[in-house]
């Protein structure tokens, strides 16, 4: 991928992780801007497949009151989440 595409996907997800709760907003455009590019291919997927949540289910699966029954998009929350939450 040449740094033009990257730079049009980068602005796509950046599009995506506007979400009508500020939360959200805050935890995925923060992933996008700092970690997205670090994802291998596989992962990138399944980031692209967690954006087409709703906000409802996201905000439940990035502040621990649910889970998914898949496998490889808990893998990417718990990533998300890691990345992005400041060390206590």
């Amino acid at each position: 991928m040449n740094v033009t595409q990257t730079d049009n996907e980068v602005s796509r997800l950046r599009w995506q992780c506007r979400r009508g709760m500020l939360e959200l907003d805050a935890l995925l455009g923060d992933f996008v801007e700092q970690h997205y590019m670090q994802l291998d291919e596989h992962e990138k997927e399944v980031f692209k497949e967690v954006l087409s949540f709703p906000d409802q289910l996201l905000f439940d699966y990035f502040f621990g009151n649910g889970k998914s029954i898949d496998k490889d998009v808990n893998n990417v929350i718990e990533r998300i989440r890691y990345a992005v939450t400041p060390e206590a």
